[in-house]
């Protein structure tokens, strides 16, 4: 039986130094077929021509489209051929046999997507909370991009596709995701996320900021709003 292609879609803003080492652990010890698209939403400092100079045990595909990671994702989406979409975040880092479980996930064991366990990699007392607290809510169906999204390409499809939001276009995929069939939290290997937008931040705020822009998203409140109080700009 043939292999379904995993089509790894990458979102990137201003990450030349970061986009060499993720496509690097995609190529290290994974027997799944894949293809690498790395869509640019307006970098200054070099990522796509990095990107482009890359060796890689897959075809790599560049795009652009306008800032934001909700479009983006929808660019990368549209230029994919696999038969299974992964949505991963730049600040990724991806242990061996990622693709493997992701295809074994779908192919053999019948789910129609998922995401990663997810480790925050900063050594303070907060990345430790954050790492237990992102596997309580995903027990409760709860998960977002940061934790790599991945769902076959048909049921994509079927429920409209990433939706281009300024913001929570991972939140509204998991729902419409969730609604349509089961998902599955793959454990092992898990998925290390960077620590690195808590950066300065007081907990308390960065848990209160989650809180209101759920309650404004329920409001029904523009993405392009709550994209300028989350951010900040």
């Amino acid at each position: 039986m043939k292999r379904p292609l995993i089509s790894v879609v990458i979102p990137v803003l201003n990450e030349r130094d970061r986009i060499g080492t993720l496509v690097g652990e995609l190529s290290h010890d994974n027997s799944a077929p894949f293809e690498i698209i790395v869509i640019d939403g307006g970098s200054t400092d070099g990522t796509v021509q990095a990107a482009q100079n890359l060796d890689a045990q897959a075809a790599i595909t560049i795009g652009v489209s306008e800032p934001g990671r909700g479009p983006q994702l929808v660019a990368g989406a549209a230029q994919a051929v696999g038969d299974i979409l992964w949505f991963l975040h730049v600040d990724s880092h991806v242990a061996p046999g990622a693709l493997d479980r992701i295809r074994a996930a779908i192919d053999e064991d019948g789910w129609i997507g998922g995401n990663f366990r997810l480790i925050f990699d900063g050594d303070d007392r907060f990345s430790t909370w954050l790492t237990g607290f992102y596997a309580w809510f995903r027990r409760r169906g709860l998960y977002y991009g940061d934790s790599g999204i991945f769902i076959r390409r048909d049921i994509y499809d079927r429920i409209g596709g990433i939706q281009p939001l300024a913001l929570m276009e991972d939140y509204d995929l998991t729902r419409r995701m969730e609604q349509h069939g089961g998902t599955c939290g793959i454990d092992t290997p898990a998925l290390i996320t960077s620590a690195r937008k808590f950066a300065g931040r007081h907990p308390v705020g960065i848990v209160f900021g989650w809180l209101k822009i759920h309650t404004l998203y329920g409001l029904g409140v523009n993405s392009k709003r709550l994209a300028k109080i989350y951010y900040g700009r």
